[in-house]
């Protein structure tokens, strides 16, 4: 469930990014020495990867009418491009064009730097520290004739730059580059695929080290540790931890009131990490230290019976928001609700998921996009109940022709939360 952008709160909710382990307890840090990574074999993404992914944008935006895409740092610029790069008031984009090769935009000192990830075949114009970058973005639009098409704005892309577009280029159509975007990144490649299997690989066995090794009166940031360091061990990129223990598992995102591991109480645990720059997302939930009662397991199964009813709802062809209808009915009949009401589920019963821990699409009411072939979600359907505790079971799926495939199994019971 948790997504990066979201790190001071998880931070302060028990979360534990990886690799920042200063004040944990030594003997947690050294706890992983005798794991050893299982991502040596992972490949990353490569050139002629790349090049098939700008080919089909300029497919699509010749389908769509669209003359460029303008790209900003982030995700999507990874994705074309592989330039790793950040957002600042120093603008550095990305064109891609409907023919020929993408123009890299930035400032002329930080050139070198942009050229040493650049992945692909582009032309890279730089900007003076007293000139407007957009300008130099009009300037490639002009040049190569771009302009008699609607130029797509990717949909993160800061106000500051299409302000500026619109006053450098008033006769200008810009329009949502969604449907080249999206329509590239939504539906994975057999690659991507495989780094996100190779991801939730590293959770998932992440999960099984540390579970036997929580003990009680244990904090969030203590089993945080843990996780972070057996995953770093088993090859995991940075990723998040959120621990919510006790009445805080009643809070999605949790509660920043101190906890503790307690016998007899809900633990759970939402983690994940990323290999080459794709994510896993999988969320587990128990009763630490004995026999869970009759409520926690009564709970713990309908959670389990959401999760199963969401996968079998997800058809190739079905809009993605008849999935969240199908386990909403399911949680109604139960008497949870109805709608978002708690108890019950307060929230989506899933999100898209590939190079961010979340993106378009959603599994939520409403959602017309049909399911196809390489799309990938979350599924958790979790159950809140304010005051006592939560239960929420979140594994990743992958659509194929035939129907969706996990990424990792979900758990049998609530007595063996990780096999």
């Amino acid at each position: 469930m948790p997504s990066l952008s979201r790190r001071n709160f998880l931070a302060a909710a028990g979360a534990m990014p990886l690799l920042a382990l200063t004040g944990i307890p030594p003997v947690l840090a050294d706890e992983a020495t005798e794991l050893s990574s299982i991502t040596s074999k992972a490949k990353p993404i490569d050139e002629a990867e790349r090049k098939a992914r700008i080919a089909r944008a300029q497919t699509l935006m010749a389908g769509h009418g669209i003359g460029a895409v303008l790209i900003e740092p982030g995700s999507s610029l990874l994705y074309f491009t592989a330039v790793n790069w950040w957002r600042s008031e120093r603008l550095t984009c990305a064109v891609l064009p409907v023919e020929g090769e993408p123009c890299l935009v930035t400032p002329f000192f930080e050139e070198p730097s942009v050229r040493e990830s650049l992945g692909v075949p582009a032309e890279v114009r730089v900007w003076q520290e007293h000139e407007d970058p957009v300008d130099v973005v009009a300037g490639f639009l002009r040049e190569k004739k771009l302009l008699e098409r609607p130029i797509g704005i990717e949909e993160t892309v800061r106000y500051f730059v299409v302000d500026g577009l619109r006053k450098v280029l008033p006769h200008a159509r810009l329009v949502s580059a969604n449907p080249v975007v999206r329509g590239c990144r939504m539906r994975k490649s057999a690659a991507e695929i495989a780094l996100m299997q190779c991801a939730s690989d590293v959770t998932v066995a992440a999960y099984r080290w540390v579970y036997p090794r929580i003990e009680a009166g244990m904090g969030p940031q203590d089993i945080g540790a843990l996780m972070s360091n057996a995953t770093q061990k088993l090859g995991g990129g940075e990723g998040f931890n959120l621990i919510l223990l006790g009445e805080a598992s009643a809070y999605p995102h949790g509660s920043g009131k101190p906890q503790k591991v307690v016998p007899g109480e809900v633990v759970l645990m939402d983690c994940g990490c990323n290999v080459h720059g794709y994510q896993s997302d999988i969320s587990r939930s128990f009763v630490f230290g004995g026999k869970p009662n009759d409520e926690q397991r009564k709970v713990w199964n309908e959670v389990h019976k959401g999760q199963q009813i969401a996968f079998a709802a997800a058809k190739p062809g079905v809009p993605a928001g008849e999935v969240d209808d199908a386990v909403r009915r399911y949680y109604q009949s139960l008497g949870y609700g109805p709608d978002y009401k708690l108890p019950g589920l307060s929230h989506r019963t899933g999100h898209g998921i590939g190079m961010d821990g979340h993106e378009p699409v959603n599994l939520v009411r409403g959602e017309k996009t049909p399911l196809a072939a390489g799309m990938c979600f979350s599924d958790e359907p979790g159950i809140y109940i304010p005051g006592k505790f939560g239960i929420r079971l979140e594994d990743c799926f992958h659509m194929t022709a035939e129907g969706p495939r996990w990424f990792s199994t979900p758990p049998p019971s609530i007595d063996q939360p990780f096999d």
